[in-house]
């Protein structure tokens, strides 16, 4: 592959992580897709159906990859959660941080771009602060204090991060086996538990589960099999094209929010260049604004009073905060991450339900005083 090619292949693989994050925005616009409301349903009125639709995305997300891993169009063990590495405290605290934002702040990282997408000024707004609270602690002063505190606290799993790994280690099997198998019993009983539903089984929560769930498969094919070059023309290495982290990517909203904001901010800087990420976050929104278009949806909406503005900006710091601290968001770590059945981004989720949770005591607590 000459350099021309190598070129016309990053845009390619750009163009079909921006088309994929489209579909993404455009589904979780039409079927009310939100984690944090979720969590509110359980909380306020005892109703599972949509964070079954949020299993269900999680179960055919994690067969998805075992299946393409099987195939040998992917490698499993080249991505971020499958580090050795589990930060546990950092995915904790993290977790925490960014599931008390979500609530805060009316919703994740990936429903902000939603919201934006369907005229939301609030979410906007929420936007620029939590992507520039995510570059301070990506590569700012809170980086700093991030990497000297809770990044410290870890212990090293000698097989990798994920349950296929530590099964491959116990049996003696290969990875690929056990991780199809892994895969299947766990992504295949998250199905099952979502279809148990009468309730749970329609058209708008089918597509939520199966079509979201599909949309992280793809962006793992596009960014692990699209996008791989075995030789880089110029210095010979493996590249995964178009990645912040130089490995499979899929999606996740917290960092590439920051990477956002730094692409705009140095446009005119060459060495700053598109990424997934990036496409990712412009794809969401236009995907929510053609589906908010499409159903007459779109409404401006603003800030209620001072109060309201000050919770989302509290929130809207959180996230970013928290987001990069757990390594990422309610999809990086949620969809993304126990796609690949990692160690940290169970203990991430497990850290942003329980954060939620709390937000949600919080707002009680503040209706009480009123």
């Amino acid at each position: 592959m000459d350099i021309a090619d190598f070129q016309k292949l990053q845009t390619l693989v750009l163009w079909a992580a921006f088309a994929a994050s489209l579909l993404f925005g455009f589904i979780a616009q039409r079927t009310q897709f939100c984690t944090m409301g979720a969590v509110s349903d359980i909380v306020n009125m005892g109703s599972w159906t949509r964070m079954r639709m949020w299993g269900m995305a999680v179960g055919v997300a994690m067969i998805g990859f075992y299946s393409m891993g099987w195939l040998g169009w992917i490698d499993t063990g080249k991505t971020i959660y499958a580090s050795g590495r589990i930060v546990w405290l950092s995915a904790t605290v993290g977790g925490m941080l960014f599931g008390f934002g979500m609530v805060l702040a009316s919703g994740c990282g990936s429903k902000t771009l939603v919201r934006i997408g369907t005229g939301s000024l609030k979410s906007l707004v929420v936007f620029f602060v939590m992507g520039f609270a995510a570059f301070a602690t990506l590569r700012g002063f809170l980086a700093v204090l991030r990497v000297n505190t809770v990044d410290l606290v870890a212990f090293d799993l000698v097989s990798g991060g994920t349950l296929p790994m530590w099964l491959a280690q116990a049996t003696g099997m290969a990875p690929i086996t056990t991780g199809l198998w892994a895969a299947l019993l766990i992504g295949g009983a998250l199905m099952a538990w979502a279809l148990a539903s009468a309730d749970f089984r329609n058209t708008n929560n089918l597509l939520a589960g199966l079509g979201l769930g599909s949309v992280i498969v793809l962006m793992w094919w596009i960014s692990g099999h699209l996008g791989f070059v075995p030789e880089h023309p110029e210095t010979l290495d493996a590249v995964y094209l178009a990645t912040n982290s130089g490995r499979m990517e899929s999606l996740t909203f917290t960092a590439p929010m920051a990477y956002t904001l730094d692409w705009l901010i140095h446009f005119s800087d060459t060495s700053k260049v598109l990424t997934l990420g990036v496409v990712s976050v412009a794809g969401v929104v236009v995907g929510a604004f053609v589906e908010a278009l499409m159903s007459r949806s779109f409404r401006w909406e603003g800030f209620r009073n001072t109060q309201d503005t000050a919770l989302h900006l509290v929130g809207a710091a959180c996230m970013g905060v928290g987001g990069v601290t757990a390594l990422g968001c309610t999809v990086g770590q949620g969809l993304s991450g126990l796609s690949t059945l990692s160690l940290t981004s169970v203990i991430a989720v497990a850290g942003i339900m329980a954060g939620a949770w709390l937000g949600f005591r919080f707002q009680i607590w503040l209706l009480e005083r009123e």
